[in-house]
């Protein structure tokens, strides 16, 4: 599956999930767009990095996907658009009546308006490209729901809807818009909690990762995120031309249950 040619931006990919994704698409021969809201030089580095890495066009962008103008102004920035992968999220535990008004406003924005913005910027452009692709990442939260995480949860939701609306309105044209849901995935951030975790319930390594952090993922698996961007691949590529409106879920059989 070669996407030869072809520009991906990748909202929140200087690291994690979606610096995986970036790289599986630069690999697949994807030009990219990496983007956080940091403007650091190893940023910029990472992406000279995959450039020479995959022999592609790889470029740094700074944009904070709090703000609508900057998500818009991101695929202005990146010139094409052929591929839009909307990854960036942020998280905070709480109960509902205990949840701070400022966390709940400030994953709203990252986790589902950015989403919209870049989808509304990217369109046009697609459009005049004659051919898109829109991946959004959701995740297992998209199509349920845990206690404690309200606004993640409702913002994942929408970003599923946010899907099916896109989807329908591109139905007649070359373009296509999908949504990835993950359970749990090994990222730099999820191992650094590990030790912690052990020290907490007194528990080894593959205990804790069974019995606490997979609780609900019956593979007993983390995904990883080669498999998320091999996902991505899969959704822009050819074989794909008709899936869309749709959700594929890759977390171990964990909205199976």
């Amino acid at each position: 599956m070669t996407l030869r040619g072809k520009t991906a931006v990748i909202t929140g990919s200087n690291s994690g999930i979606g610096l995986g994704i970036a790289r599986e698409l630069a690999k697949a021969g994807a030009n990219v767009v990496l983007n956080s809201f940091t403007d650091r030089d190893e940023d910029h580095a990472l992406a000279e990095e995959i450039g020479k890495e995959f022999g592609v066009t790889a470029r740094y962008i700074k944009a904070d996907m709090s703000k609508g103008d900057e998500c818009r102004a991101l695929i202005e920035k990146s010139g094409s658009c052929d591929i839009l992968v909307n990854n960036a999220g942020i998280q905070h535990v709480a109960g509902i009546d205990e949840f701070p008004a400022a966390k709940w406003d400030a994953i709203i924005a990252i986790n589902l308006s950015s989403s919209f913005h870049t989808t509304a910027a990217a369109l046009p452009v697609m459009r005049k490209a004659g051919w898109g692709r829109v991946i959004n990442i959701a995740s297992a939260h998209g199509l349920t729901a845990s206690p404690y995480k309200s606004a993640y949860v409702a913002a994942k939701h929408g970003v599923v809807g946010l899907t099916k609306v896109t989807a329908l309105e591109t139905a007649e044209e070359p373009i296509t818009c999908n949504a990835i849901c993950p359970g749990y995935v090994l990222t730099p951030l999820v191992e650094a909690q590990i030790p912690d975790t052990m020290e907490k319930y007194g528990m080894d390594r593959d205990t804790v990762i069974r019995e606490v952090l997979l609780e609900r993922q019956p593979s007993k698996q983390f995904a990883t995120v080669e498999e998320l961007g091999g996902t991505c691949v899969f959704l822009a590529s050819s074989a794909a031309n008709q899936i869309t409106g749709t959700t594929i879920s890759v977390d171990g059989g964990w909205t199976a249950l």
